[in-house]
């Protein structure tokens, strides 16, 4: 009786993981789009530049590995005060030791020196360039031909919406293609870098900015200071929002406290949705002439 061929052992899967930098000039949308590539609300977003703040991980868990998505601040042409070269150094920083550069651009607007300024920052960088031009679901992207006359400056062009979520699988099947074998560098239930109460705060944050339209300039920040789910069930949040003048403040609060409770409200709301229980928050505003130190200094 002839016996069996041996078994086939079956190879090991060899996965990836690595970081992709999302880059561009202010206000482009990066922050959607990576919400959407992760599936999950990451990053704020807002019709207002100097929305991001800092470098924000969303991490995409896929059966071919781990892509880390970076989400950085728009580019600035002018850093006309301390927010704004923070947040220009914060892009620029964010570009080191990284496997992918996401190039995000916008093809509503023209080519101008703040987009010369964001495409220079890629020039000493040895990392894989894929250039996503986004907002392609629009009727009206009369540049668009601009960007793409770029593609010699990029190994990979693709037209992607972040805000429909259009076009996305090709520009996650980029980055994977460019990423090298390496373990996982989050754990598989990890979705972000932030910390909760950090997460938190920028929820808040944009809330605020959401409500105030063009009224507050962009002196206000964020604290957490409690987040605990009680016995109860309810989540707790004590926070506060920082603002460098006792105007402002003022203007946040509103008349007979209406701005403060629509925050409130508004936050509450999405919170309730997200951890699918009753939240409350309570919410304060506070002069603080320091808190923009206080963050350059963390840098």
């Amino acid at each position: 009786m002839r016996k069996p061929p041996p078994k086939e052992e079956a190879l090991p899967i060899i996965k990836k993981a690595g970081f992709a930098v999302l880059v561009g000039r202010s206000n482009v949308g990066k922050s959607t789009l990576l919400n959407n590539l992760i599936g999950t609300k990451v990053a704020i977003t807002s019709p207002k530049p100097q929305t991001t703040r800092q470098m924000i991980h969303g991490v995409l868990h896929d059966p071919r590995g781990q892509i880390v998505f970076v989400d950085t601040p728009g580019v600035f042409e002018k850093s006309h005060d301390g927010m704004t070269e923070h947040l220009n150094r914060t892009a620029r920083e964010a570009l080191r030791d990284i496997d992918v550069i996401v190039y995000v651009a916008d093809p509503t607007r023209s080519i101008g020196n703040e987009e010369h300024i964001a495409l220079r920052l890629l020039d000493n960088s040895n990392a894989y360039k894929i250039l996503a031009i986004n907002k392609t679901d629009l009727q009206q992207t009369p540049f668009l031909p601009s960007f793409e006359a770029l593609r010699d400056r990029f190994s990979v062009v693709l037209r992607v919406s972040g805000l429909r979520a259009q076009g996305l699988k090709p520009l996650i099947d980029a980055v994977f293609a460019a990423l090298p074998e390496h373990e996982p560098i989050y754990p598989e239930y990890q979705f972000t870098n932030l910390e909760n109460r950090a997460w938190v705060a920028e929820l808040i944050r944009e809330k605020v900015f959401i409500q105030m339209h063009e009224e507050i300039p962009y002196t206000a920040t964020v604290e957490v200071h409690e987040l605990e789910r009680r016995e109860n069930g309810v989540f707790y949040i004590k926070a506060s929002i920082l603002t460098n003048a006792e105007r402002y403040r003022g203007m946040i609060i509103g008349a007979g406290g209406q701005k403060i409770k629509e925050i409130g409200m508004a936050t509450r709301k999405e919170l309730s949705q997200i951890f699918d229980t009753k939240v409350f928050l309570d919410l304060t505003v506070e002069v603080d002439e320091h808190w923009l130190d206080r963050m350059n200094d963390l840098q």
